[in-house]
């Protein structure tokens, strides 16, 4: 059990040290140029997704979850593997830096998943769609 706490709090430490050094939401054009598939799914009369796109979206969204879950257990194998060998009493440092580039190219995976996910959506919406999005989503962040 203190094991697994302990891979978490790395887990969370290293990706929250990735995320600590990004501009925040209002300050990332990249993110913003995207929409996230739940302000999708939440708007989805709103914005008048027909048919084929809510299949399309469904299909794309539950594809990325389950290549999450998958990463997911990728990435705890390699922090525990990782917490093994840190809290060994001489640590080997070419053997620790091996194994973190292990968890940041699986992190990595993830990342890319993510904005191929992004990319789906955004590609199957229309102008339109997009402009409503983007009003909804201020009218969010002004709130």
């Amino acid at each position: 059990m203190r094991m697994k706490m302990f891979c978490a709090f790395m887990w969370l430490f290293l990706t929250g040290a990735a995320w600590a050094q990004q501009p925040g939401p209002n300050q990332d054009p990249i993110g913003q140029s995207f929409f996230a598939p739940e302000l999708v799914m939440q708007n989805q009369e709103t914005i008048g997704l027909n048919d084929e796109q809510r299949a399309y979206l469904k299909s794309e969204i539950r594809q990325a979850q389950l290549k999450f879950t998958d990463s997911q257990w990728k990435l705890q194998d390699e922090m525990e593997k990782l917490v093994s060998l840190v809290r060994q009493p001489h640590v080997d440092e070419q053997q620790v830096l091996a194994q973190l580039e292990k968890v940041l190219t699986t992190e990595r995976e993830v990342k890319r998943a993510q904005v191929s996910l992004l990319v789906h959506i955004k590609n199957k919406l229309t102008a339109e769609q997009q402009a409503k999005l983007e009003e909804i989503r201020s009218k969010q962040g002004s709130k």
